[in-house]
């Protein structure tokens, strides 16, 4: 029998402890968040036989559960969870060096369906109960609150709690966040992103309200979250692995870095994965963090591709403690720029992307020819485009058709609350 997993606080002031009590306390109780405390080192042949992503998530992650309850269930949920694929395609016959990992075929479009299914049915494995469900806040400022509604419509024992910025996200997005059926409640609050984290990390240091509503997050906040987001990385990194024989270099869109510290993680475990390139969009803590090496966060601002209007990326934390965190470069894509790609790829190899994926695109371009042409390149697309009709169609002066899931969301009806940004307004609507 394997030694039991423990996850340690980025703070160092918390006990550790094993998986299932990382995942439902969220944040450690010293405000840090959760790392594993040892790292599984696997061979590169630890994963041969294993061909999609259920069979690689159930290996991969297996370590990561040892010594918790969900130790013996961590194939079911992965199956559970990951019922639809993740393919790489290659947009550019020119350009044979850069592929695109598509993360939105999951039922609401975004490659946060990946966590938020997994993270779900990990707390009903666990055996909450309607009379004692677990309530899940989610800030979001886009697709993460969208992937945990529909992750919990039906699960047993969760209530979800949605907080999103008012006037900062899609129409679509919106009525995505705010569809879906009891227990899930969306809460549309009068502030940025960074107002709605603030107040969830608010909520969780209230220790009565933490307890009487047995809260947990969906957030990137929550190692439940990160653990299967490795699973795609990994899997489009072995098999680009065994065609090239070169470990492939990433291209991550990111906001709050969850996505980006998951890639992180399956690197250090010993998965073929190269240099790891972050691309933003206008927000520029994390460029300028990049340059100057000093991290100062500072107030969102809003841009076109919105769910990544992130100015204190929460996961920040995480990647300044963790020691093998070396990122290869930070391109920060503003809104011009942003059309400007999304014309410049459609025009040449009709491929639409969303506003999210064109800043990956726009940071694989502006790779110098060496790096860019020493390996293959993987560009995560992480929404659907026609979750952003209103901002791609006019830059492609083309329509966006809704694959049937995405369509079927606008046919339901929709329930929202208005809060204020404070915290005591959170606490009275969770009450």
């Amino acid at each position: 029998m394997s030694d039991p997993m423990l996850y340690i606080s980025t703070r160092s002031q918390a006990p550790g402890v094993t998986a299932d009590t990382a995942l439902r306390a969220g944040a450690a109780p010293d405000g840090g968040l959760y790392l594993p405390g040892t790292l599984p080192a696997f061979a590169p042949d630890a994963f041969d036989g294993t061909g999609g992503l259920a069979d690689l998530g159930e290996r991969l992650l297996a370590p990561f559960f040892a010594g918790s309850p969900l130790a013996g269930q961590i194939g079911p949920i992965c199956r559970d969870a990951f019922n639809f694929p993740a393919p790489r395609i290659r947009p550019d016959p020119g350009d044979p060096g850069l592929e695109i990992l598509e993360l939105f075929h999951g039922p609401t479009g975004a490659f946060k369906d990946f966590g938020a299914r997994f993270l779900f049915r990990s707390f009903s494995a666990l055996g909450q109960s309607a009379g004692n469900p677990v309530t899940v806040l989610v800030a979001t400022s886009g697709d993460t609150g969208g992937a945990a509604g529909c992750a919990a419509e039906g699960v047993p024992g969760t209530r979800a709690v949605i907080l999103f910025p008012k006037g900062r996200i899609s129409a679509f997005q919106e009525h995505q966040l705010c569809c879906w059926a009891p227990p899930v409640e969306a809460l549309r609050v009068d502030g940025d992103f960074d107002a709605c984290q603030a107040m969830v990390k608010a909520a969780f240091s209230d220790r009565q309200l933490s307890a009487r509503h047995t809260l947990t997050s969906a957030n990137s906040i929550s190692i439940g979250r990160l653990l299967p987001q490795m699973v795609y990385w990994s899997r489009a990194a072995l098999d680009a692995y065994a065609e090239t024989g070169e470990k492939p270099g990433l291209v991550v869109p990111t906001g709050n870095l969850g996505n980006a510290f998951a890639a992180v993680l399956a690197r250090a475990c010993g998965l073929p994965i190269g240099p790891i390139v972050l691309a933003t969009n206008a927000n520029t803590t994390l460029s300028s963090w990049f340059v100057s090496h000093r991290y100062e966060p500072r107030a969102s601002i809003a841009t076109i591709a919105n769910a990544m209007d992130v100015g204190a990326p929460s996961n920040f934390e995480r990647l300044a403690a963790f020691p093998d965190a070396e990122i290869a470069a930070v391109e920060c894509v503003d809104d011009a720029t942003i059309r400007a790609r999304l014309r410049r790829t459609f025009d040449r190899t009709g491929y639409m992307a969303c506003p999210h994926t064109a800043t990956a695109l726009e940071a694989h371009a502006r790779l110098d020819t060496g790096m860019r042409t020493g390996r293959r390149w993987i560009a995560a697309a992480t929404a659907h485009p026609g979750k952003f009709a209103d901002i791609v169609e006019p830059a492609l002066d083309h329509r966006v058709e809704l694959p049937p899931a995405l369509g079927d969301v606008l046919n339901r009806p929709v329930r929202v609350r208005d809060i204020a940004g404070t915290p005591g307004a959170l606490a009275e609507a969770l009450d």
